[in-house]
């Protein structure tokens, strides 16, 4: 037996298999994409007993391998290709104890493939409470497989399901159901036509859009000694298939699965007529996000100003522990701050994502979506836009990707183009370091936090901006569309905080080291063009302000007026002073121009700009929002960041297209440079119009 199993992991959306994946491989786990496909890989390590490891692959959500979308399309290549390095040892096959006729679809399929395959039944806790009784022994003859009763909930059921998996040959590779019977003169034809192949394979691929090693459906079709059908007929015999097999499941559940319905003791229907009332669902839900963006706030203020003042303390350290010289200035100056100016925001970032895993988890994000439903409709769009639009408030880049589950093109395009407007986490460092410079720490009626309902309404700014900017493209773009909203409610369950815990952990992760290597790169760059000047002015500071004011200074004074003149006079000051013009009229100085320029390859970087820029000759015991406090507007006097100017950033950087990464994601799903064009020109026109006005009306 091989040290390492290859085990994919596959089930329909919702049936937990999430869950059983964390309990497999617990933190022993990474976050990939598919080779030369942006489409989210998980893959982990489970120590077996006897010594073995299993790799577990976390195949995309599929509810059969009549594909629909590109996930489902991900799947079966997998399941087809032999030679490829993940290619399953054991298929585990995870199934909701509530919904096994639904689940036991994509099971039958998975058996003609001839790769030995385990049935998990999850949930098993709910069983007595929902009245359910099974007889495992027969199911597994009449199913030719092995079946493990596993409750995530409770972790039980994954030590059975482990030597399982150790013992994954002595299961059958027999199908269960015979596919062929549906056209028997066509599946002989075929058989005689290619001898050594699988012949269910073979069916997959002339009717799905996938690849058999060498094989495609071209190549079947183009078969001199095989004459295959029109593709009407193809999908009326993938019609009957699923008939031929749900008449095999009701007859396997009717023997092995029963069910007192009187036992049930079922709140669902109850909490579905509040949670989805046309009403009261959405007061409900405006509660529900007061009640996040109130606790961001509140709970995250003492390790923010942790963090703050540790990053602040540090880099004074550096420049007194280490020898002065370039290099630790470049430290103390350039990388501290910069890095700095992302750390602090780790724990309002974390409790986002906490936030939005438990609603996930609970089955209450899938009532959202049918409840914005009836929104969405009028403006051109369905419920099924709101996955992505939801799924935006992470990032970006994964919402647009999650708009291939959109069937019809023109709604699917709509919601690419729009889906960048919701507040994604990059946009929070911007957001909360501007909310705190220019909004009151005070409280509303003595309960809600000033600053917490800014950042709501920001949030809601974005999405109300991304549905009316929807109305617009519906009525601009000429393409027929016709579409059918269908989405599946999960049974409301109390979140396994394990699977919250990881998902916190990995999504906070990939955001910080994600953002982590621009912001070094950048701080860098920015701290190397701040440090140095081609004028002369750069190099006669000192003389310049023992000219300007004479023995009128403290020593300290002297500094940071020098500091000023060079940093004015260096190459990035220069720069500044180049795009000032453009700014100036939104309240903004050559400093802030900077840093909103070099924000265009992640939002983020904005705050690690300023703190970079700041830090050059400054006070290293100041933390970075005293230094930009203390900052004064050249032209206007008084502090830079003030109302006015602040609510014209936080504009700005509501509405402005500053993500190269999402541009380059836009370009590949819609395979065409035109859409993100049009993304980049428009959105940076509504944020700079917007920007203009509010400062002007608000100065």
């Amino acid at each position: 037996m091989p040290k390492q199993i290859n085990v994919a992991l596959i089930g329909n959306p919702n049936t937990g298999k999430t869950s059983v994946f964390n309990h497999l491989t617990g933190l022993n786990q990474q976050v990939g994409n598919y080779p030369g496909i942006t489409v989210e890989k998980k893959e982990g390590i489970c120590k077996l007993p006897r010594g073995l490891k299993a790799h577990i692959l976390d195949l995309p959500g599929t509810y059969s391998l009549n594909a629909s979308s590109l996930d489902e399309n991900i799947v079966i290549e997998l399941l087809l290709n032999k030679n490829d390095k993940d290619y399953p040892d054991v298929a585990v096959v995870v199934s909701d104890v509530e919904n096994l006729k639904r689940n036991l679809l994509l099971f039958t399929q998975i058996k003609d493939l001839g790769i030995p395959t385990i049935l998990v039944i999850n949930m098993a806790d709910r069983m007595e409470r929902k009245g359910i009784s099974l007889d495992v022994e027969l199911m597994e003859k009449r199913l030719q497989t092995k079946i493990a009763l596993v409750s995530a909930r409770k972790k039980t059921g994954i030590e059975e399901l482990k030597e399982l998996i150790i013992n994954h040959r002595q299961i059958s590779t027999e199908p269960c159901v015979n596919a062929s019977s549906i056209a028997p003169d066509y599946f002989d034809r075929l058989r005689k036509a290619f001898p050594n192949q699988s012949l269910y394979k073979l069916w997959l691929v002339i009717t799905q859009d996938v690849n058999f090693g060498n094989l495609n459906r071209n190549s079947l079709e183009n078969t001199p000694d095989f004459q295959t059908k029109k593709k009407s007929d193809l999908k009326r015999l993938q019609q009957k298939e699923t008939i031929v097999r749900y008449q095999f499941i009701n007859g396997v559940l009717k023997e092995t699965f029963k069910k007192d319905v009187a036992a049930a003791k079922d709140l669902r229907s109850r909490l579905d007529r509040i949670l989805t009332h046309q009403v009261w669902g959405y007061v409900i839900f405006f509660g529900i996000l007061l009640l996040i963006f109130q606790a961001i706030y509140d709970w995250s203020s003492y390790p923010m100003d942790l963090i703050d003042s540790t990053f602040a303390f540090l880099g004074e350290w550096t420049k007194d522990a280490l020898p002065s010289g370039v290099f630790t200035n470049l430290i103390s100056e350039g990388i501290i701050p910069g890095l700095g100016g992302i750390v602090i925001f780790i724990p309002q970032i974390a409790f986002l994502f906490l936030f939005i895993s438990l609603l996930e988890e609970s089955g209450y994000m899938s009532r959202v979506v049918f409840l914005m439903d009836r929104v969405m409709r009028r403006f051109g769009l369905s419920g099924k836009s709101v996955v992505p639009l939801v799924s935006g408030t992470a990032c970006a880049i994964p919402a647009v990707m999650a708009t291939r589950n959109i069937e019809d093109w023109k709604e699917r395009l709509i919601t690419i183009l729009v889906v960048p407007f919701t507040t994604c986490s990059a946009r929070l460092p911007v957001y909360l370091i501007i909310i705190a410079l220019v909004i009151p720490n005070e409280r509303v009626l003595g309960i809600f936090n000033l600053q917490g309902l800014t950042l709501m309404l920001l949030y809601l700014l974005g999405f109300g901006m991304s549905v009316f900017s929807a109305w617009v493209l519906n009525k601009i773009l000429k393409i027929k569309s016709k579409t059918y909203f269908v989405i599946e409610m999960p049974d409301y369950k109390l979140p396994l905080f394990k699977n919250v815990g990881i998902n916190v952990v990995e999504k906070t992760k990939s955001f910080v080291f994600g953002a982590g290597k621009i912001i070094l790169a950048i701080s860098i760059i920015l701290w190397v063009l701040a440090s140095y000047g081609p004028t002369d002015e750069f190099d006669r500071a000192e003389e310049i302000v023992s000219e300007q004011y004479g023995e009128t200074l403290s020593s300290e004074e002297f500094e940071n007026h020098v500091a000023s003149v060079k940093l004015e006079n260096s190459y990035i000051g220069m720069m500044g002073k180049g795009i000032e013009p453009i700014v100036r009229p939104l309240g903004y100085d050559w400093k802030i121009g900077i840093a909103i320029v070099s924000s265009f390859a992640a939002r983020e970087v904005f705050v690690g700009t300023l703190a970079t820029i700041y830090s050059v000759g400054s006070d290293e015991e100041k933390t970075i929002k005293d230094r930009m406090a203390a900052e004064t507007n050249p032209i206007l006097g008084g502090p830079l960041f003030n109302f006015a100017s602040g609510i014209s950033l936080l504009l700005f950087y509501a509405f402005a297209m500053q993500c190269m990464s999402t541009l380059a994601i836009v370009k590949r799903e819609t395979n065409s440079w035109k859409w993100p064009a049009l993304q980049l020109v428009a959105m940076s026109g509504i944020a700079y119009v917007a920007a203009l006005a509010a400062f002007q009306l608000l100065k």
